[in-house]
């Protein structure tokens, strides 16, 4: 899938060209720009890439006929790259699971793995609009998505990481992202049995969501949001024990269970 974003042409996605304002203004009702705009992303823009994501998806254990059938409708136009789009509280339509099957750690994959080179490209000139000041929900400004991962930067700072789009945001370290809660006794940190230093997971015991992060002021030379937290599935393996979840699935989440 690395390799089919890394020769996906960017040409027929134009960026995005709202002003600093345009962008605040949004920003300050709360809304994602995708929220507010018609994306022109073209179902055969992203097929390469969606066709490395239903791949893999196979190649774990995804059931044949759930794909074949998605894939049907796609080729029909009967579903495109909107329906995977983030909305309040999920990503992708609901009529994903209901009409084809794809369970919502499916769906939330193949968002990413089709999406994301297109949304970072058409995002890319309304990132440097973003302050601390602009934003302060616990999803993404640009695309709506929740977090995939966070990282404590050189400052000290707490940034969430968008894998959907790629973008990225500060936002309080001692508040959950997925609920919003600020109780002491609710925000726990949990770590692996054999610890990694830098890396943890922020957990919440009110809404049971959780999300790994990396103190980058300790592994200076790590990778890229998406690569660690690929790279580092025994920490999920941790949070699923103790009965947490998360709505952008990680790639352990995509093995089928018996």
């Amino acid at each position: 899938m690395l390799e089919a974003w890394a020769e996906w042409p960017a040409e027929p996605v134009t960026p995005l060209s709202w002003t600093a304002s345009e962008c605040e203004e949004r920003w300050r009702r709360g809304v994602p720009l995708l929220s507010d705009v018609l994306v022109p992303i073209l179902s055969e823009n992203v097929e390469p890439l969606l066709a490395a994501a239903l791949e893999f998806l196979a190649a774990v254990g995804e059931p044949e006929d759930v794909l074949r059938r998605f894939a049907r409708a796609w080729d029909q136009g009967e579903v495109g790259p909107a329906a995977f789009f983030p909305s309040r509280g999920r990503v992708g339509l609901a009529s994903l699971l209901t009409d084809f099957g794809l369970r919502a750690e499916s769906t939330s994959f193949l968002a990413y793995g089709a999406l994301r080179p297109a949304l970072d490209r058409y995002f890319a000139g309304c990132r440097i609009h973003l302050t601390e000041r602009s934003w302060d929900l616990g999803v993404c400004p640009y695309c709506g998505a929740p977090p995939g991962f966070g990282d404590l930067t050189d400052a000290g700072q707490r940034r969430l990481a968008c894998h959907v789009c790629g973008g990225g945001w500060v936002f309080p370290r001692l508040r959950c992202p997925f609920c919003g809660t600020q109780s002491s006794k609710d925000l726990v940190r949990l770590e692996a049995v054999e610890k990694e230093e830098g890396y943890f997971i922020s957990a919440c015991r009110q809404c049971k969501a959780y999300v790994k992060e990396l103190d980058r002021r300790i592994r200076w030379n790590a990778g890229s949001a998406l690569i660690e937290d690929w790279g580092s599935p025994h920490f999920d393996v941790v949070a699923i024990r103790e009965g947490y979840w998360r709505p952008i699935a990680s790639l352990i989440h995509l093995a089928r269970r018996a």
